[in-house]
């Protein structure tokens, strides 16, 4: 086992014993081992990098219209306190001579996700990263999540949504291109 994991095990037994908790009672043996290595892979992300998610899926196109990838689902961790928020990224971008491999979107949707994160830099991250790769005329990034932090403790309010949006390019300039990308969005099957 790594010497990662062996510290966060320790630490998660440490955790369980600090809630008034036996680590050795037999509905928790393993416990900590199983939680260090379900953290390890919940942020997975700080482990990645765009060059090699990416992996030279960038092609040749003339194609000059929106490419939008809807309901991309995402799972990351509130950094404020390691709850997860859950939800769906909606991302599109104007092409300029070159298109992205359609699984490197949600893989890089994933790499930012899977890190400790707020909402709003999660979105601009995707977004940066997407207009950095594709070097586009423009991307737009809505994220739409539900927030454990807020929903099992705190205000305890289950049916808040938050969403975030990120405009870059066309998709902040042009206001018919923003427009197009939102109600394309909001449509529903």
């Amino acid at each position: 086992m790594a010497t990662g994991l062996i510290t966060m095990e320790k630490h998660f037994e440490s955790i369980i014993t600090s809630l008034g908790e036996n680590p050795s009672r037999d509905g928790l043996k393993g416990t900590p081992q199983r939680a260090a290595t379900a953290l390890k892979f919940l942020t997975q992300g700080y482990q990645q990098s765009l060059e090699k998610i990416v992996n030279g899926a960038l092609f040749e196109s003339d194609n000059d219209e929106m490419i939008i990838v809807k309901d991309i689902e995402l799972y990351s961790l509130c950094e404020h306190h390691l709850l997860p928020f859950i939800g769906k990224c909606h991302v599109a971008y104007l092409p300029k001579g070159k298109i992205l491999g359609l699984s490197k979107i949600a893989r890089i949707v994933d790499m930012f996700a899977r890190r400790l994160q707020v909402q709003e830099r999660l979105t601009k991250e995707i977004a940066e990263s997407i207009q950095t790769i594709t070097q586009g005329l423009g991307v737009g990034v809505v994220i739409e999540a539900k927030h454990l932090c807020m929903m099992m403790r705190g205000v305890e309010k289950q049916n808040s949504v938050m969403t975030t949006s990120v405009m870059l390019g066309d998709f902040r300039e042009d206001r018919s291109t923003r427009m197009e990308f939102l109600s394309l969005v909001q449509e529903r099957k």
